[in-house]
């Protein structure tokens, strides 16, 4: 049999001991981490705000022809990079060149009349001094005539023809005059040109412009975009979009919150975009806007809360956030994006 000693009992008490702490640490510990995770969620409640309702948004440009005309070239396909200036597609310009043809002998013709006119005019002049000569001429022989019928040197007859000449050369003074008038007025110019000729200018001019507006080229740097219904044959109807261009630069992201979500975003704050199609990374970015309306506002038929028959219902409100990261790769509008911002505790 054997006996116990005193080391026996201080080799028992031990592991008593040691089970005594853990229940102790145990017991203590649980409260400590609720304690300690009440405390983070504290001090983090209200200091974000998300939503999961955001798409990346880009400049859009929608490509139209400013004159009507059958497609005749297409230099571009889906997804191109094209820079500002570039040619995107071209009309039949035949038509039009024919147009500036005319529009070039209008020019030619209303030159042509003007200076016709002006042979009209010196002719005219050139009259009016004649019938000033001639109504001196009548003039001398009525005052001979006048004096010799006072003497008794001549018959009243040649005194009546004198005067009767002096009457018809007076009068085509007058209608002289006023044919050189008539013409003068016909002549008359705005800064030195005759408005005929001006305006057939002004047709040329713009013969030559829609002929160069033939040849569509970009107006912005971008990717093409729903280039497929933009074939060669194709009737382009003037201002109708061709094609779209989709701005390479300038993305953004429009976050669509809830109205109950705006009381403490500012413009300003950071935020956290997290973009559907790039799993795993965080872009940095900040809130530039808020629109002054919601998305039902603008819309075609806004609501009517007036009615009898009104719902609420929680209406949402963009906010526009400025990416402030350069990215190695493109964004394409429309892709969807979860969107953190931080606001400012009270």
């Amino acid at each position: 049999m054997r006996t116990i000693t005193a080391d026996d009992d201080i080799a028992a008490a031990a592991p008593a001991k040691v089970r005594n702490r853990g229940q102790l640490v145990a017991m203590f510990s649980l409260p400590l981490l609720l304690l300690l995770g009440g405390l983070y969620l504290w001090l983090s409640s209200g200091g974000t705000v998300s939503t999961d309702n955001a798409q990346v948004n880009a400049h859009v440009v929608e490509v139209s022809s400013e004159v009507g005309g059958r497609v005749s070239d297409v230099l571009v396909s889906e997804n191109q990079q094209v820079k500002k200036g570039d040619l995107l597609f071209r009309l039949d310009s035949e038509p039009y060149r024919i147009a500036l043809l005319q529009a070039e002998a209008a020019v030619g013709n209303a030159e042509l009349t003007v200076a016709q006119l002006q042979s009209v005019y010196h002719a005219k002049q050139a009259d009016t001094q004649k019938s000033v000569s001639d109504v001196s001429l009548a003039r001398d022989t009525f005052r001979r005539q006048q004096e010799l019928l006072a003497r008794g040197f001549t018959t009243r007859a040649d005194y009546d023809a004198a005067k009767a000449r002096l009457s018809a050369a007076q009068a085509q003074q007058a209608s002289a005059a006023s044919e050189a008038e008539s013409a003068h007025a016909v002549l008359a110019t705005r800064n030195g040109s005759h408005p005929q000729i001006d305006a057939a200018v002004a047709m040329r001019d713009k013969a030559r412009f829609d002929l160069r507006r033939t040849e569509i080229r970009a107006p912005i740097s971008g990717r093409i975009s729903q280039a497929d219904k933009l074939q060669p044959g194709t009737i382009a109807v003037q201002m109708l979009p061709m094609v779209n261009i989709v701005s390479n630069t300038g993305f953004w992201i429009d976050a669509n919150f809830k109205e109950t979500q705006l009381d403490k975003i500012r413009v300003g704050q950071r935020a956290d975009i997290e973009v559907d199609a790039m799993p795993g990374r965080t872009i940095k970015g900040h809130v530039i806007g808020i629109n002054a309306g919601t998305g039902g506002q603008f819309s075609l038929l806004p609501p009517q809360n007036a009615t009898g028959n009104w719902v609420k219902v929680t209406q949402r409100v963009p906010v526009r956030i400025q990416l402030d990261e350069k990215l190695d790769r493109p964004l394409v509008a429309g892709w969807s994006a979860h969107v953190t911002v931080h606001v400012t505790k009270d």
